[in-house]
């Protein structure tokens, strides 16, 4: 059944089962203010729901997220309250996923870019289609990889691989991401949800105290590293949308968006 069918955001149950769609397809679910703010909030209606026992995080249409949207990019160069609200929503985001106290499984469904990224190797287990990739691209852009890939990456795989990729931006193709330590595994497009409900219904047999604070103790790692990184690396991002390159940028994707290429 469908419990909430806001404009941007889906949310389902299915027995135990909490599935979240981004849903704004024709755009590549990119992450609005409305969408970033939804997607926040959302993780506290999970949080108080004492029935559900696992949730699955997807994309409707071609892909999980193509990251921030142009508009929102210009607001926070341009404002900045308008920037300050967006790095204050960025850190609940995070540490909502993180403190989710049911495990979330990413149905990676296609590109998952910048904060789709971060969002997607946020969860506690990442299915990937084999169409999909991730690119942490803040820095080809200007920006300071501030919002969750500083944190999460280096537990995953090597610093020096996290390095290279948060350095690069370059794209990290659904086979590559499980060798790094991404992902869990690829799956063939067409049964990536049904794959992934499959293992939130096992997981949602489990004996549900023993899961919920064996998941919270490991995510103590991750929640540690957030409490000492992210302050920093939030507030650094925040200031590199005044740097003279990411003015630079804003302006070419203003003009383009005026012309309708953008």
């Amino acid at each position: 059944m469908v419990d909430d069918a806001h404009d941007l955001l889906r949310y389902e149950s299915v027995g135990p089962i909490r599935v979240i769609t981004l849903n704004d397809p024709d755009k590549l679910n990119p992450m609005t203010d409305a969408l970033h703010e939804a997607l926040t909030d959302v993780w506290v209606k999970v949080m108080r729901d004492r029935e559900v026992r696992a949730v699955v995080l997807t994309g409707a249409g071609r892909a999980f997220s193509a990251g921030g949207d142009v508009p929102g990019f210009l607001a926070c160069v341009e404002d900045l309250d308008h920037r300050r609200s967006n790095m204050r929503t960025a850190r609940l985001l995070v540490d909502h996923i993180l403190g989710c106290h049911v495990p979330v499984i990413a149905a990676v469904n296609g590109p998952a870019v910048g904060l789709g990224c971060s969002i997607a190797v946020s969860c506690d287990i990442v299915l990937m289609s084999e169409k999909a990739f991730l690119a942490d691209t803040h820095v080809n852009v200007g920006l300071v990889a501030g919002d969750g890939g500083v944190v999460t990456w280096p537990f995953m795989m090597s610093l020096l691989k996290a390095k290279e990729y948060l350095f690069t931006g370059e794209r990290i193709p659904a086979a590559t991401a499980v060798e790094l330590g991404l992902a869990n595994r690829v799956v063939p497009h067409e049964k990536l949800l049904d794959e992934a409900m499959a293992l939130a219904e096992k997981l949602a047999q489990q004996p549900a105290q023993a899961l919920q604070e064996t998941k919270r103790s490991l995510n103590l790692h991750l929640q540690h590293a957030a409490l000492k990184v992210l302050p920093y690396a939030l507030s650094t991002e925040s200031e590199s949308f005044s740097s003279p390159e990411v003015a630079e940028r804003a302006r070419a994707f203003a003009a383009r968006s005026s012309n309708g290429k953008g």
